[in-house]
């Protein structure tokens, strides 16, 4: 008997987890690295832990992530988006409490890029007029 995963994928930044959720224990691998070990602030933890906490589904499945581009702010953000996603797959009524919760949103700020000949994306080079 093999066990169902369910595949998703999360963005945010310039970070991008693929996320693969299996029936389990509530064990959470980041990149073959446990989630405390890899994200060293607790608040990381605690935003990726979110998604499984507001659906009561923290001891049901595992969670593996991968995650690649981006900080460490990035990435968490990018894993909680691809465990909501999988969440849904995995159960369909869970939809409606993370939709509420504003886990499903794909949060699009990136980056501005520097402008060439100033000092940053907005920053101007300080104005004289005479």
């Amino acid at each position: 008997m093999t066990k169902e995963v369910f595949h998703s994928v999360g963005r945010r930044k310039s970070a991008v987890a693929r996320v693969y959720l299996t029936e389990g224990k509530g064990d959470i691998i980041v990149n073959g690295v446990s989630l405390p070990g890899y994200m060293k602030r607790e608040s990381l933890t605690l935003l990726v832990r979110q998604p499984m906490n507001i659906t009561n589904t923290e001891t049901k499945y595992d969670v593996k992530a991968t995650v690649k581009g981006g900080g460490t702010a990035g990435q968490a953000g990018a894993i909680r988006l691809g465990i909501s996603r999988a969440i849904i797959l995995a159960d369909e009524s869970a939809r409606k409490v993370l939709k509420a919760g504003g886990f499903l949103t794909r949060d699009a700020r990136e980056k501005e890029r520097k402008k060439y000949g100033q000092p940053g994306a907005r920053k101007k080079f300080q104005f004289s007029k005479r």
